[in-house]
């Protein structure tokens, strides 16, 4: 995905975790960032806790939406994916796509990867990789 992109509407999750929301829900008075995630991600698991401090610090000025991508076969037992986000202390929606239908709209390729869009939902920022939180607090600083 380009950046200045528009953020696609998120349809075609194979379930939702932690409550659904549309991309009207998110867009208007915050920036959005979309995290995506895979329970065989080791990285993701690292870093999660500084992802969650982050996301706690700026819990009123950021909508927030986690994406699970499966990378196996084993990533796709729902069950599993519920119990790992709640291991992991995931309170933000998670759209499950399973079938690869957001992944694909973003043409997102790897996991952990975060997008950060702004209040009329632009991409603005995106990069990948499990030690990034400082860069990203950068740029959601920026565009608030």
């Amino acid at each position: 995905m380009k950046l200045r992109s528009p953020l696609p509407e998120l349809d075609g999750a194979t379930a939702w975790i932690n409550g659904q929301v549309t991309k009207k829900d998110l867009l208007g008075e915050k920036p959005v960032l979309i995290h995506f995630w895979s329970v065989s991600c080791h990285l993701c698991k690292e870093s999660m806790p500084d992802l969650n401090q982050f996301l706690k610090k700026y819990k009123d000025q950021l909508n927030v939406v986690a994406v699970h991508i499966p990378r196996s076969e084993e990533d796709m037992d729902l069950d599993n994916v519920k119990r790992t986000a709640e291991a992991l202390n995931m309170t933000q929606p998670i759209f499950v796509d399973h079938e690869f239908v957001l992944s694909d709209l973003f043409e997102n390729e790897y996991v952990p990867s975060y997008y950060v869009f702004d209040r009329s939902g632009l991409l603005r920022h995106y990069q990948a990789g499990g030690k990034g939180i400082k860069m990203l607090e950068q740029r959601v600083e920026r565009i608030l």
